[in-house]
C-alpha cells in the first residue's frame, strides 16, 4: 500500500465519518430473532483483520489481552454511560467471551458479539418500561438526593435492583432539566415520554449491520482513535463531506455519553456566522422549520441526528441546545438557523492591518487569517493556471501586506483544523528557503520527507504564527517547522496533536470477485519535524503561551489508546535563529496580567472547567436553581467587568441570558474578544522588531551589505 500524499489530511477517524450519515429508507422494527451474522460480515471481518495487522502503523498483537481491550470498547460504544448492563451481565460476559475475541476474528465467528447485543437491547426494553411507568407517578424534586451525570468511570450497576435505582434518579434528573428549561409539568412529561420510547423505537430498529459496525468500531477502536469502519451505505456520504459539499449547519458532530456534542464549527458555515452555537455545546432537539414539533434527540445514534439536521440549502433548522458555559446541570436554550452549503470562498485566508495600537512602538502589523489549508485539487490537476489554494491566496495577501508597508505579519491559525498536506508544504516554502518541511515515517518504517523544493521566499520579514487548542494537523506541520527552522515565533496555547495519516481502503478490492464491504479507515503513518519530534500527542508547544488553558487533556491527549509522542533522527536543516526572547515573554506577561480582556478569557475558561468537571448534580429542585442562579450570576459579573473595559454599557441578567435582544452588541463583543490575543500578538511581534530579535538573513543565503537588504525592511 502506498502513500496517498495528494490526499487531504482527513479530520478526525470515527467523528467525522459518523457524523455524515447515510440517508436511509423509512426504517423498520427488527425482530430481536432476525439480530444474526451474514456471511457478507464474516467476509468483512476478515479482511477487516489481514488489513489492520498488514498496513496498520501501530504493531499490535490479536491475543488475549488485546481481545479484552476490544471487549471494553464494544461495552464502552453499546452502553457509554453504564444505564443498561449490569455488573452481573459484564462478569458474565467477560467471562465468556472476553478473551475470545481474538479467535473469533481470527474465524469469522460473530455470534458471541450478537448475543451481548440482544442483552443490552432486552435491557433498553425493561429500563425505558421502568422510565415510562415511572412518569405516571408523582416525582419528587424535594429529596436532598445527588446524581452523577458522567459514568463512564464508573462501576456497573452491582444487580437490577442498583440498576432500577440508577433509573430512578435519571428520570429525577431528567426532569430536573426540563423545569430549569422553564417547561410546565405537562410539556415535561410529554417530551420525556417521547425520549423514552424513542431510546425503545431505535433499540427495536438496529439491524444486523449496526451490530456489526459496532464491534469492527470496538476493534479498529482498540488500537487507536482515528481508525475506523464504514458500512457500505455510509461511504457516499462520507465523500460527499470531504467535498464540503453538505448543505446543513457546518458542524462537526460526535458523541458524548448519550448527547449529541458539536465538536467542531466549519468556518464559513452558518452556524459560525450565527455566533449561537460553539464547540462542546450538547444538542438535544432538533426541529423542521419555524414551527416544527421540537424532536427531543437524547440518546439518538448520531448518524440520524445528523439526518435530522441536514437539509436543503435555504431552509430552517431549530436546535435545542446545553450550552458548554451551562454544563450538564444547567438550562437549555433553542436557537434558529438557516441551512446553507459552506464555499471554499468564506474558507479561504484573508487579511488585514493593525496599527494605532497601544506599545506597536509605532509598527504596522499585517495579518493573515488561514481558517483551512485548501486546494482546489480538480483544477490543479485538469491544469488551471488559476485554482485556488492557501499558498496561491497567501502569496497573494503577502505582496498586498507589503506594498502597504506593514513592519511585521502575523499568520493566524486559530481554529484551524487542516487540510491539503500540499498545502501545509507549499506554505511553508513562502518562508523559506528550499529544506524539509516534515518527515513521514510509515506503517513499514520507512521515511520519507516532504520538501520545499523552490529557494524563492515570498516574505523575509518579521513573522508570529499564532495557534490555539484547534489547530491541528496541516496546522500543526506548519507551525512545527516554522519553529524548528527558528523562522517565527510561535504564539498562543499548545495545539491539538494530531500527528497521523490515515487512508481510506476499500475492502472489495481485496476480492477476485468485485463486491461493496465497506471501507476502512487505516492509520499508515505518522508525522515527525523536522527536528525529529512528533506533532502527535504534545502537538506544537507555542515559544510564548497565553494563559487561557486550563483544560491539560484536551484533542489527541484526551482520546484513548491515542499513538504516544515518539521521535526520529533529526532531518538536515538550517535554522535561522530568533535569538533570546526572554524580554519580549516578560513584556508580554506584564501586559497581560493587566489586560481586562486576558482577564475575562482566563476566568472564564476556570470557570468552564469548574463546570464541565463537575460529575455530580443535586436533584434538589430548590438547590439546583440556586446553584445555576449562582453560576449566572458570577458569569455576568465577569462579562460585565470586561463590558466596562471597552466601553460598553452593564447588561441586566434578562439581557445577558436572551441572546436575540443584544445579539449585534453581543457579536460585536465576540469579535474584540477574539481580538485580544490577536492583538497582543500584534504587540510581542513590535517588540520582536524593536529588539531585532527577528530572523536574520544567513549568510548562506546573502550577505547583508547594507540596510536595503535587512530583513526587517518592507
Amino acid at each position: 500500500m502506498k502513500i496517498l500524499k495528494s490526499s487531504a489530511l482527513l479530520t478526525s477517524a470515527l467523528v467525522l465519518f459518523l457524523a455524515v450519515a447515510s440517508v436511509q429508507a423509512a426504517v423498520r422494527e427488527v425482530p430481536i430473532s432476525e439480530l444474526k451474522p451474514k456471511f457478507r460480515q464474516t467476509q468483512s471481518m476478515l479482511l477487516i483483520s489481514d488489513v489492520l495487522k498488514k498496513y496498520h502503523y501501530k504493531k499490535h498483537v490479536l491475543d488475549d489481552a488485546f481481545s479484552s481491550l476490544i471487549f471494553d470498547e464494544y461495552l464502552e460504544l453499546i452502553d457509554p454511560n453504564k444505564s443498561y448492563l449490569t455488573k452481573e451481565q459484564v462478569d458474565t460476559f467477560r467471562f465468556n467471551y472476553a478473551k475470545l475475541f481474538d479467535d473469533d476474528i481470527r474465524n469469522g465467528r460473530l455470534e458471541p458479539v450478537f448475543t451481548i447485543y440482544k442483552a443490552f437491547r432486552a435491557a433498553v426494553e425493561r429500563q425505558t418500561a421502568i422510565a415510562l411507568d415511572l412518569l405516571k407517578k408523582p416525582i419528587d424534586l424535594t429529596t436532598d438526593e445527588t446524581y452523577l451525570i458522567d459514568r463512564k468511570d464508573a462501576p456497573w450497576p452491582a444487580d437490577q435492583a442498583a440498576l432500577d435505582a440508577l433509573w430512578v434518579k435519571r428520570v429525577k434528573n431528567d426532569m430536573l432539566a426540563m423545569r430549569l428549561s422553564k417547561k410546565d409539568n405537562d410539556e415535561a412529561l410529554e417530551q420525556l415520554t417521547k425520549r423514552y420510547e424513542g431510546v425503545r423505537r431505535r433499540a427495536r430498529q438496529s439491524e444486523s449491520d449496526d451490530v456489526f459496525l459496532l464491534f469492527m468500531s470496538a476493534y479498529a477502536g482498540a488500537i487507536e482513535p482515528h481508525t475506523g469502519y464504514m458500512l457500505p451505505r455510509n461511504a457516499e456520504n462520507f465523500d460527499i463531506s470531504m467535498r464540503l459539499s453538505l448543505q446543513g449547519i457546518g458542524a462537526v458532530l460526535g458523541v458524548e455519553n448519550e448527547y449529541t456534542e458539536v465538536q467542531k464549527i466549519i468556518p464559513g458555515g452558518p452556524a459560525e456566522k450565527s455566533s449561537l452555537i460553539h464547540p462542546g455545546d450538547m444538542i438535544t432537539g432538533v426541529a423542521q422549520g419555524k414551527d416544527g414539533e421540537m424532536i427531543d434527540v437524547i440518546g439518538w445514534r448520531l448518524q440520524d441526528v445528523v439526518d435530522k439536521i441536514r437539509g436543503p440549502k435555504g431552509t430552517v433548522v431549530r436546535l435545542t441546545i446545553l450550552p458548554k458555559k451551562s454544563g450538564s446541570g444547567g438550562a437549555s436554550k433553542e436557537i434558529t438557523l438557516v441551512r446553507d452549503n459552506i464555499k471554499l470562498e468564506e474558507q479561504a485566508a484573508k487579511s488585514s492591518i493593525i496599527e494605532g495600537e497601544k506599545d506597536l512602538h509605532g509598527q504596522k502589523i499585517g495579518v493573515i487569517e488561514i481558517p483551512a489549508f485548501y486546494r482546489d485539487f480538480a483544477g490543479a490537476s485538469s491544469g488551471s493556471k488559476d485554482f485556488r489554494s492557501t499558498t496561491r491566496d497567501v502569496r497573494n495577501l503577502i505582496e498586498e501586506l507589503q506594498e502597504k508597508g506593514v513592519d511585521g505579519i502575523v499568520i493566524d491559525l486559530r481554529n484551524n483544523g487542516g487540510g491539503s498536506l500540499i498545502e501545509a508544504t507549499e506554505l511553508t516554502g513562502l518562508f523559506i528557503e528550499s529544506g524539509p518541511v516534515v518527515q513521514i515515517r510509515d506503517y513499514n518504517g520507512n521515511v520519507e520527507s516532504e520538501v520545499d523544493p523552490d529557494p524563492a521566499i515570498a516574505y523575509r520579514g518579521p513573522l508570529v504564527v499564532m495557534v490555539n487548542r484547534n489547530s491541528a494537523s496541516a496546522s500543526e506541520i506548519f507551525s512545527g517547522a516554522i519553529q524548528d527552522y527558528g523562522r517565527g515565533i510561535i504564539i498562543g496555547e499548545p495545539t491539538f496533536g494530531k500527528g497521523t495519516v490515515q487512508q481510506l481502503v476499500e475492502l472489495g478490492n481485496f476480492l477476485t470477485k468485485a463486491s461493496d464491504l465497506g471501507r476502512m479507515r487505516v492509520t499508515i503513518a505518522q508525522f515527525f519535524r523536522v527536528d525529529g519530534g512528533s506533532t502527535q500527542h504534545r502537538g506544537v508547544v507555542p515559544d510564548i503561551q497565553f494563559p487561557t488553558v486550563v483544560e491539560v487533556d484536551y484533542g489527541e491527549r484526551s482520546l484513548d489508546n491515542a499513538l504516544p509522542w515518539a521521535s526520529i533522527e533529526r532531518a538536515n536543516h538550517d535554522e535561522w535563529g530568533i535569538g533570546n526572547i526572554d524580554v519580549v515573554r516578560k513584556r508580554s506577561d506584564q501586559r497581560i496580567k493587566k489586560d481586562a480582556g486576558f482577564k475575562y478569557l482566563k476566568a472564564e475558561a476556570k470557570m468552564i472547567h469548574k463546570i464541565l468537571n463537575q460529575k455530580v448534580v443535586s436533584l434538589n429542585e430548590s438547590k439546583r436553581k440556586s446553584e445555576g442562579n449562582k453560576r449566572e450570576n458570577e458569569r455576568l459579573r465577569l462579562h460585565n467587568n470586561y463590558r466596562r473595559s471597552i466601553g460598553l454599557d452593564r447588561l441586566t441578567k434578562k439581557e445577558f441570558l436572551e441572546d436575540d435582544d443584544q445579539l449585534l452588541e453581543k457579536r460585536s463583543e465576540e469579535e474584540k474578544l477574539k481580538e485580544v490575543e490577536l492583538k497582543e500578538s500584534a504587540r510581542i511581534l513590535a517588540d520582536v522588531i524593536q529588539q531585532e530579535l527577528a530572523p536574520v538573513i544567513r549568510s548562506a543565503q546573502i550577505v547583508v551589505k547594507d540596510k536595503q537588504d535587512s530583513p526587517f525592511q518592507h
